[in-house]
């Protein structure tokens, strides 16, 4: 269980610079279907592999489209403009605001309650989160930078649409296998891609090709879709909605050392004090992960 945070924090971390390398020659309604399409086909080979049924429970789909919907569709199309607004390295934090979003949701909605050490570590993710967020609040509304705006909005809308899709698969739980309810959530993802893409007038690209655009690709479908959301839908079933948020507060951490490296993103001194109180956020939930119940709401 507690490997689960670290691979989630490796596989979306890196995501981030390697959606920012593959933007270089995809449209973004054209990356998210093949890549939410190519993660679903592979979960659903790996459930015919394992031999279990492809369809889910019929009842199970509406939860399968709404969390597909919110965590899946919102998601990755709203994180895809944003790379395309500001750097990779504000989006991948401002995107995780999420944690906080879903504790004040989960509260609200789910009845959740936060103890001492998961509102120390949501009071310390918030801090680091606002550190390293502010060069674009202060363009937004210092200097009144209406492009800035909206990286600033896509992100938030993003961690909106997560944790929404977070708090309402854990109030009302998908009954069927997670490879296979996982899968028909990324295809839900993929079917919302298809239709911007054909109103957007968007085209597979043809030019731009070269070793880093696929081996970025390659690792945004299979590790960073497939394998990163079977993992998560996995620990937010075992935890609650809130730690189970709170345990990705080391992913934008991860985004911005990535951005760092593969594509030449440099932080101010302040980020690092930013990263510092992420991390620190990020470990009070991670070291007590084994001994943190799962709540379930009777309904």
């Amino acid at each position: 269980m507690r490997l689960i945070p670290v691979a989630l924090a490796l596989f979306w971390g890196l995501n981030w610079p390697a959606v920012k390398i593959i933007l270089s020659i995809f449209p973004p309604f054209t990356l998210r279907l093949l890549g939410l399409g190519s993660g679903a086909v592979l979960l659903l080979l790996l459930a015919r592999a394992k031999r279990v049924a492809l369809l889910p429970p019929r009842e199970s789909w509406p939860g399968i489209v709404v969390g597909g919907l919110l965590a899946v569709a919102v998601f990755n199309l709203a994180v895809a403009w944003a790379q395309l607004s500001t750097s990779t390295s504000r989006a991948a934090v401002l995107t995780f605001t999420m944690p906080m979003m879903s504790a004040v949701l989960a509260w609200a909605v789910l009845g959740e309650r936060l103890d001492r050490r998961r509102a120390l570590a949501l009071l310390l993710g918030a801090a680091g989160v606002s550190i390293l967020a502010w060069p674009v609040l202060r363009a937004v509304f210092g200097e009144r930078d209406l492009a800035a705006a909206k990286g600033l909005v896509f992100p938030l809308v993003a961690a909106f649409g997560w944790a929404a899709g977070t708090v309402y698969l854990k109030g009302w739980p998908v009954a069927g296998h997670r490879i296979v309810v996982t899968a028909w959530q990324l295809a839900v993802g993929a079917a919302c891609a298809l239709v911007g893409m054909l109103i957007a007038g968007e085209s597979f690209p043809t030019q731009g090709w070269n070793g880093r655009v696929v081996a970025a690709l390659s690792f945004h479908i299979i590790l960073g879709t497939a394998v990163a959301y079977w993992l998560w839908f996995v620990l937010s079933e075992r935890v609650s909605a809130t730690v189970a948020a709170l345990t990705t507060l080391m992913v934008p951490v991860v985004g911005v050392l990535g951005a760092m490296a593969l594509v030449g993103d440099r932080p101010a001194a302040m980020d690092w004090w930013g990263f510092g109180l992420v991390l620190s956020g990020a470990a009070l939930i991670v070291l007590n992960l084994g001994a943190a119940p799962a709540q379930r709401t009777q309904r």
